[in-house]
């Protein structure tokens, strides 16, 4: 997990952080920020072993911490926040070590993850796109109610 933990102590990393911090001060629906991103890496790794996708725990936690980077790219630009982020991650992902193949491979997870054509995919596009949504819990959100998510996309119940 030596790359991964580059990442994080990346200062380009850590200052697209602070913009969606600064961006989403005042966001009352879900954040994305440090937690979500663990939440997803977490969940996509689970779902890695449970359904024995068999990829490195590293790609996972790259992608995950990776996927929203691009999000105040989104606030203060319109730029979808997945386009951003494929736009802002490869510097990184270089900084820290990730071969071509594996950073194309996460830039694709990235680009993907909120494609629900790709929702069944046993790749890292599909464990990321299904940790992602996994990694809300509408069940205990007192913003909900103004959420604008569909009802049928929302998080009810515990699933992993």
């Amino acid at each position: 997990m030596e790359r991964v933990n580059k990442i994080l102590e990346n200062k380009t990393y850590r200052s697209y952080l602070r913009e969606i911090e600064e961006c989403e001060r005042t966001r009352v629906f879900c954040r994305h920020n440090m937690a979500h991103f663990l939440d997803v890496a977490r969940i996509a790794q689970l779902l890695n072993l449970e359904e024995a996708v068999g990829l490195s725990k590293e790609m996972i936690y790259a992608a995950a911490l990776l996927h929203d980077i691009g999000r105040h790219l989104q606030y203060r630009e319109g730029t979808p926040h997945e386009q951003a982020s494929v736009l802002l991650a490869p510097q990184i992902l270089k900084e820290c070590g990730f071969t071509e193949s594996e950073s194309a491979e996460i830039l694709e997870a990235i680009r993907q993850h909120r494609n629900a054509g790709i929702r069944e995919e046993r790749n890292l596009s599909g464990l990321i796109y299904r940790a992602d949504k996994l990694s809300r819990s509408c069940f205990a959100c007192p913003a909900e109610p103004q959420c604008d998510w569909k009802n049928e996309k929302k998080n009810w119940r515990i699933i992993l």
